[in-house]
């Protein structure tokens, strides 16, 4: 298939904040205009000295006399207008950010340390960064960032050692270098490419295309396009789109009425062909991909990041014929590949930790389905078919490893990993590329202390070696990498990784960053730790918990972590908290916390029910108001992991630890939240409104400030200079926070 999992990672709130810099991002022009970048400055700057003796004055925040009623209790909501950013209230919000960022600005410059960090991201992130290439038509293709180059360029060449040319150079894309690639998708032969592209961080998308033999653009274009991506077929392409959104809400309506459509080159879209819709049911989203083979159309139904239907038809027939195979959203299924009229089906129906199973189309009912590749102890995370194989990518203790299998699934055996990394320390795997009838393959092997590195793997042989191997003024031979186990508050066992320059002293003094995410099934694998390399070059100790919610033991332990036992997420980070603590790693006044989009919830609730606990607070794009969450953009859609307030028994979970509802005038951590002006996935309003309460109700001494940037979003496609300042802001305000 020529679809892997991009779509839950669209749908999902996924930003993994501390990841290497390896992948594509926004153009964007190197002076940027932001407040929070390094600024040259004109006059003196007074630097702060004692965390605990700054005076602060905060932006006065209006509030309104509004309330909901849920089940009988009464729920005050005095920050609702800062939801209205598209509304009548927009001048108002644009005037308090402003403000705010005028704050926060003049903070974060004020730090010291800030200009050393800010100078070492400058020095290190300055290397070749490299993604797995991949085969399309006669051309190998990658992405390639000199060093700090703004985005990714795409490079094309004809053979995979041969002499490399720009395909693509996003970053000539627009003069302020708010324009993205976010998506490239290549026809059968290799003729055409689909260029899906988008603005300032926002998750709606436009496609162009590009004649790879002519080398130049042709007039077709397709708009608003949202979770999907670009399957080919003949002439023409599938998509998923919602309604045209032109209007000051589109970065916070709802999301409904996802429909399949087919683009034919050279016609309109007004004239493209309505593949699948489902006009009973507003919230169901749709994806659209077909069999190597061409033979079958697969169309995926989801509503939840959780669980989706399956729909086919055969290509031999007009389009439009498709047959339910799978209605029920209950488990998750992806056609990986088929042999004749079997698919082959990647699934945790009846195996929490996946399995591989045939479905014969002529013979659909369950009843009939075969296990190719049985469930396993260890969780399945992916599988490809790479040169007539089933290559299968698993979890072992949050580290992958590579197993090979025949398609009827007869074991061939391990692949092993050029030898890159001490044996125990963890690995991750990406970027697995190639096709059914390939003999090479790629993929990206990464770790804690190992840069992402390019390996190629032979599928006849099946053995792995190098391809591209980064070079950066960086020793991994200095620093420590620890993974250990730790006991819950319910006495499950969880596993936490650390790393600590060689070495350091565990006196229980060092500054310590404890950071999570547990949630929607994802497994926080190890990465490289680029964001975090100045601050364990100045003593820092960093350390990850893979906590329930994710999906590092299968299905499980995802639900473990869901709706009505969400709290067990945060008795796990909590737990971590403790142990460091009790390791001598470090104290509560020197730990901070920090997590990205469901992590952001994940600090914004542990700081709300731990305070005592932390001594800076880092939640990033996260979802904090958890009444309302579902009523923006795609917020419905994670209902599957938190529940929503419609339903009483979910609503009295909710509130428990809802991070905007469980703000009390008491002392809390140094707090620094973090989001964007155009996050159209988790809305900026989340943050607004927590930090808002923070300011009001903060009766310690210990700064509560919100850093916004401007023309982004949730995560993906930021410029590296703005990745390099948020890093250095961020590090500076735990640094500075620890410090005494």
């Amino acid at each position: 298939m020529k679809r892997s999992l991009w779509l839950w990672s669209s749908i999902l709130l996924f930003v993994l904040w501390s990841c290497d810099s390896n992948k594509s991002s926004t153009t964007h022009n190197t002076n940027e205009e932001s407040m929070h970048e390094n600024p040259e400055n004109s006059t003196k700057i007074n630097y702060l000295k004692d965390p605990n003796k700054v005076k602060i004055v905060y932006p006065k925040t209006k509030t309104v006399n509004v309330s909901d009623n849920y089940f009988g209790q009464n729920v005050k909501d005095p920050y609702r207008w800062l939801e209205n950013t598209g509304g009548a209230d927009s001048t108002a919000i644009e005037e308090w950010i402003d403000a705010q960022i005028k704050v926060s600005s003049n903070y974060l410059q004020g730090l010291e340390i800030r200009k050393t960090l800010y100078d070492r991201f400058m020095e290190v992130w300055n290397y070749a960064k490299y993604t797995a290439p991949f085969k399309e038509g006669k051309y190998y293709y990658y992405y390639k960032n000199d060093g700090l180059q703004s985005q990714a360029v795409v490079y094309q060449q004809e053979s995979i050692d041969g002499k490399s040319k720009v395909f693509i150079d996003p970053n000539k894309f627009s003069k302020d270098g708010t324009v993205a690639l976010s998506g490239l998708y290549f026809s059968k032969d290799g003729r055409y490419a689909a260029l899906a592209v988008s603005s300032s961080g926002s998750d709606w998308k436009s496609v162009e295309i590009k004649d790879v033999q002519t080398n130049k653009m042709l007039e077709d274009k397709v708009d608003w396009l949202r979770y999907s991506g670009v399957t080919w077929f003949k002439d023409g392409f599938f998509y998923s789109r919602y309604a045209d959104s032109d209007n000051a809400n589109k970065y916070i309506q709802k999301n409904e009425f996802h429909q399949v459509y087919y683009h034919k080159l050279g016609t309109k879209q007004a004239d493209d062909q309505l593949v699948f819709a489902d006009r009973s049911r507003p919230e169901v989203g749709f994806w659209a991909d077909i069999t190597e083979d061409e033979k079958f159309l697969i169309v995926g139904a989801w509503h939840s990041t959780s669980g989706n239907a399956l729909y086919y038809q055969s290509l031999d027939q007009p389009l439009g014929n498709i047959e339910p195979l799978i209605e029920e959203f209950d488990n998750d299924f992806q056609v990986i590949g088929n042999t004749g009229n079997t698919l082959i089906v990647y699934t945790n129906y009846n195996a929490p930790n996946y399995q591989i199973i045939g479905i014969d189309v002529t013979k659909p009912a369950k009843v009939n389905w075969k296990p190719i590749i049985k469930e396993q102890a260890q969780t399945l995370a992916n599988v490809r078919i790479l040169g007539g194989k089933l290559v299968c990518k698993y979890i072992r203790d949050v580290s992958h490893e590579l197993l090979a299998f025949e398609l009827d699934g007869k074991a061939i055996g391990k692949i092993d990993f050029p030898a890159l990394v001490s044996k125990g320390i963890p690995v991750s795997i990406d970027g697995l590329s190639g096709k059914k009838s390939d003999d090479l393959a790629f993929y990206t092997l990464t770790s804690y202390t190992l840069p992402t590195t390019i390996c190629k793997l032979d599928l006849k042989t099946l053995k792995s070696e190098v391809w591209k191997k980064p070079e950066l003024k960086f020793n991994p031979e200095g620093f420590v990498v620890e993974q250990k186990f730790y006991k819950s508050k319910d006495g499950t066992k969880v596993p936490m990784s650390i790393v600590y320059k060689k070495g350091l002293d565990m006196n229980g003094k060092n500054p310590t960053i404890l950071y999570g995410y547990g949630g929607f099934n994802i497994s926080l694998m190890p990465s490289f730790v680029l964001r975090k390399l100045p601050f364990l070059e100045q003593g820092g100790v960093y350390a990850i918990a893979n906590l329930r919610g994710g999906g590092e033991y299968g299905k499980n332990w995802h639900k473990a972590g869901t709706k009505l036992q969400k709290q067990n997420v945060f008795d796990d980070f909590i737990a971590a908290a403790e142990r460091l603590i009790a390791d001598k790693y470090t104290s509560s006044d020197k730990l901070a916390i920090e997590g990205g989009s469901n992590g952001g919830l994940l600090v914004g609730a542990c700081m709300t029910q731990r305070p005592d606990l932390f001594r800076v607070a880092i939640p990033a794009v996260g979802v904090l108001d958890m009444l309302r969450y579902h009523q923006f953009t795609i917020g419905r859609a994670w209902s599957g992991d938190y529940g929503t307030s419609e339903d009483e028994v979910q609503f009295k979970n909710l509130i428990k630890y809802s991070p905007v509802h469980n703000v009390k005038k008491i002392a809390y951590p140094a707090t620094l939240v973090m989001t964007a002006d155009h996050d159209d996935r988790v809305v900026p309003a989340h943050s607004f409104k927590f930090i808002s309460e923070l300011q009001a109700k903060q009766a310690g001494p210990l700064p509560v400030l919100i850093r916004i940037d401007k023309k982004a979003g949730h995560g993906a496609g930021t410029p590296t200079k703005k990745r390099i300042a948020s890093e250095s802001d961020k590090l500076a305000f735990v640094l500075f926070n620890t410090s005494k």
